[in-house]
């Protein structure tokens, strides 16, 4: 009696949640159908909306919302409609090279840039042990970006590097990504501000965004993006912390994979974290060019920044074109695989046409979820005579492609649906045998310390496992 009194009293108040909530839900209807890129997630939605508002409405503003739209304006602002005309200006635009590679330039937005000094640095010793040598040699500006930064040696480290540069009267600008640095104490980055430090988070003036904090989980901003003076850059996997050093005891070795380039590049690099400072603070960040841009080498290197604000799936596309023309070898490495149908279909054709497609995979999981989907989708690429191998040296987090003698990526995007459509992601391509050798080179070492997945295998796969990988798989869109 007393429950039900309560009600009746309360009527009113719990109607009117009520059609808020309905009402919330036909805006987000009419959102996803506004900006739908696929018909299977929206219909998806819709349906979920239509059937169950509460809680879908809450879900939707999680994972589908999409609050984009102005960083076009950001790109526009940050001077991304005279990239071309300036680099032409410059005298650095490898215009041969981007006439092999016309769809990589289209989606970047930036052309080939010659003129440039690369070097791969493999694992956390190698690649932080160059950050911050480059660091200190600093005289105007430092752009930091990173998807993680912890607050332990390494990022200690990296922090007093940062301060002791900014005290020498260098600007230094840190971003970073709410969701994957959102165990970052207050006092690191407080610290990093009392010592002259500009440092933000990516959704720092998107209150909607900063709302749901470590809850939004797409649209993240997985860049690992470090300039200096627009004349040294590096980019890659690794993150700010012990793990990428590979002091964590249940991974081990942790095995990843930046490039340091000196050059033209690391302007264009340069160009991305200012589009990034720019949505995410509203202000300039100050960048002084040089009039006369260094060329201390002869690869030609692109650029490719992509993200949920591209107008189309700018990142498949890309990749997509690479698998296309691969003839020879296409050997693709990445901690989670988890490709759509354009990736799959376009594997498949590679191995039709009697291309060496090799994919590399972590033997170890750190996402459960995503491991489990990727066993999915690697047996099914076994089946179809596709050689998948798993490492065992370690953890296996690097993301890099090489087709044939043609071209090699380096950068932050994993196989997956997440990297490929909703993170904001970048990949240095490098053309020529010089730097595909080196590339081969390393990634022959590497399947050295790997097991081949036969279809013995296959057959030899429990179940029960097998039944927790094609659940997982079902997940794919939303991993």
């Amino acid at each position: 009696m007393d429950l039900a009194r309560a009600f009746i009293d309360n009527f009113s108040f719990i109607a009117s949640l009520y059609l808020a909530n309905y009402f919330l839900a036909a805006v987000c209807a009419a959102r996803e159908i506004m900006n739908s890129r696929t018909s299977q997630g929206s219909i998806a939605w819709l349906i979920a909306l239509a059937v169950l508002p509460f809680p879908t409405t809450f879900i939707y503003l999680v994972f589908g919302w999409k609050l984009f739209d102005d960083y076009a304006e950001s790109q526009t602002h940050s001077g991304r409609s005279w990239r071309l005309a300036r680099s032409d200006d410059l005298r650095i635009v490898d215009n041969a090279t981007g006439e092999q590679w016309p769809v990589l330039c289209r989606v970047a937005e930036l052309p080939f840039l010659y003129g440039n000094a690369t070097s791969l640095l493999v694992d956390g010793d190698e690649t932080f042990a160059s950050i911050l040598d480059g660091i200190s040699r600093a005289k105007e500006y430092i752009l930091v970006q990173f998807y993680i930064v912890r607050h332990d040696d390494l990022g200690r480290k990296f922090a007093d590097a940062l301060i002791e540069r900014a005290s020498a009267g260098v600007d230094v600008y840190v971003l970073l990504d709410d969701v994957g640095s959102h165990k970052l104490s207050h006092a690191y980055k407080q610290r990093l501000r009392d010592n002259g430090v500009h440092c933000y988070t990516f959704n720092h003036r998107h209150k909607f965004l900063r709302l749901y904090g470590p809850t939004r989980m797409n649209y993240r901003n997985h860049r690992k993006n470090v300039v200096i003076d627009g004349r040294e850059a590096w980019i890659g996997g690794h993150n700010v912390g012990d793990e990428y050093m590979g002091k964590d005891p249940a991974f081990g070795r942790w095995r990843d994979t930046h490039v340091h380039m000196s050059g033209p590049a690391a302007l264009a690099c340069a160009l991305m974290f200012r589009e990034d400072w720019l949505w995410s603070t509203g202000t300039e960040v100050p960048l002084r060019f040089p009039s006369d841009v260094p060329t201390p080498g002869d690869q030609p290197v692109l650029v490719m920044p992509t993200g949920p604000a591209d107008k189309l799936e700018d990142c498949a596309i890309a990749f997509t074109e690479v698998i296309s023309r691969a003839r020879k070898r296409l050997w693709i490495v990445s901690p989670y695989f988890v490709p759509g149908i354009e990736v799959q279909t376009a594997l498949y054709a590679a191995a039709f046409r009697g291309v060496d497609v090799r994919i590399l995979l972590p033997a170890k999981a750190d996402h459960l979820l995503v491991w489990l989907a990727s066993y999915a989708h690697a047996d099914q690429m076994v089946s179809h005579e596709i050689k998948v191998y798993r490492y065992r040296g370690g953890f296996l987090h690097q993301k890099v492609i090489l087709c044939d003698d043609e071209i090699a990526g380096v950068g932050t995007v994993n196989f997956d649906y997440r990297s490929f459509n909703i993170n904001f992601e970048v990949t240095v391509w490098m053309t020529g045998t010089a730097m595909t050798e080196r590339v081969a080179d390393m990634l022959q070492a590497d399947f050295a310390e790997s097991s081949l997945t036969t279809t013995a295998h296959l057959k030899r796969r429990p179940f029960a496992f097998r039944l927790a990988c094609q659940g997982a798989k079902l997940l794919s869109p939303i991993l």
